[in-house]
């Protein structure tokens, strides 16, 4: 399906109100009728609402959903006033923990556990990709699938992702035991396969292009087509925040839905306001406009791909997470060696999301 087939594909009935009174969560006015003066100094009283990107402003969910909705004022519509900054996704916890920011977007749920178990509170309210977004990139002529990489080096960049440890567990290597891996430098795959490592963890939507641009075959490995559950694309905030300012945090939600809803309609002018934001920033990461339009096509593809039929975009599913944590367990994602995994949390609240859809799947607006 095309990314501009979106709005079509996310329409469909959703009960809203069924989840929409657990803990945190307001009622939305129904579509049409105005924000509330109430509700509008409510968000006005919690002040300047700070949102630190994942990736820079990278055209990738979690991001350009923020991006377009603060470019088409949906933010100041509902008497929000959004401050949005260029981050790192692993850079940005302390600061959210902190309250000196109140949003930002996780790479997958795995992390928020990670970082959930260090004793801050965190809670996811969107999740737009429900499948692994990364792949395991091998050179031509290299290994045919993931038991082939026994004995083999992988690069990694920093850590090895936990959706390709399953895949690799899935295909009976475990990690530490039947596989090494070795750091590589910087950001760019050519670079990185010419040391001659055996694979290369990438994401699917980014490293790819680089690849096909420059003409180097390669074999991709797919922890989604293995059966790897997975997630990508979370927008969170503390606890703490969602408690105190419940009205902020539905209102943040369903302007951010409303900015994908866009970013899905019209796929090259989501990228364009993306690259104008990142030029804005000063392109620190050397982002290419084509790369990004590339990127966005890909994880609009996955977005989509990974929704499940009748439901509208972003909902967070509980099953979705523990299936990813109990996969990840019994791949020795967290190994024993290393204190184990931490506790399963319920670092998520669905309500906030699904109160923003109206019954059709368009997303509830004044």
């Amino acid at each position: 399906m095309h990314p501009r087939s979106a709005l079509a594909a996310a329409a469909g009935l959703l009960a809203a109100a069924a989840v929409a009174g657990s803990a945190g969560a307001t009622s939305v006015p129904p579509a049409g009728e105005p924000i509330s003066a109430e509700r509008c100094a409510a968000n006005e009283a919690a002040g300047t609402i700070t949102y630190l990107s994942g990736f820079d402003f990278a055209a990738t969910p979690a991001i350009v959903d923020v991006v377009v909705a603060e470019a088409n004022g949906y933010y100041d519509a509902l008497c929000l006033d959004v401050e949005l900054l260029p981050s790192f996704s692993t850079a940005n916890y302390t600061l959210v923990a902190a309250n000196e920011a109140q949003f930002s977007s996780a790479g997958n749920f795995t992390e928020i556990v990670n970082y959930s178990a260090e004793g801050a509170q965190y809670v996811a309210v969107v999740n737009y990709v429900k499948r692994p977004i990364e792949g395991l990139v091998v050179p031509a002529g290299g290994a045919t699938s993931p038991a082939e990489l026994e004995g083999r080096t992988i690069g990694v960049k920093g850590d090895i992702p936990p959706s390709l440890v399953a895949m690799l567990a899935a295909a009976g290597l475990e990690r530490g035991a039947d596989y090494d891996e070795v750091l590589v430098d910087g950001f760019d795959p050519i670079a990185h396969l010419e040391t001659g490592i055996d694979a290369l963890p990438v994401y699917k939507s980014n490293e790819p292009f680089t690849l096909d641009a420059a003409g180097i075959e390669y074999t991709m490995f797919d922890p989604a087509e293995e059966g790897i559950p997975g997630t990508a694309g979370i927008i969170y905030t503390s606890a703490d925040f969602a408690a105190e300012h419940p009205t902020v945090v539905e209102d943040f939600v369903r302007a951010s839905l409303k900015g994908m809803e866009d970013a899905l309609a019209d796929v090259d002018a989501a990228v364009q306001v993306s690259w104008e934001a990142i030029e804005a920033a000063g392109n620190q990461n050397f982002l290419a406009r084509e790369g990004e339009q590339y990127r966005w096509e890909q994880d609009a593809e996955l977005v989509l791909a990974g929704t499940p039929e009748g439901d509208p975009v972003g909902l967070i599913d509980p099953e979705l997470f523990r299936a990813e944590y109990d996969a990840y367990v019994a791949a020795g994602v967290w190994p024993e060696a290393q204190g184990g995994p931490p506790p399963f949390g319920e670092y998520f609240d669905p309500a906030f999301a699904a109160a923003a859809y109206a019954p059709d799947g368009t997303v509830i607006w004044p």
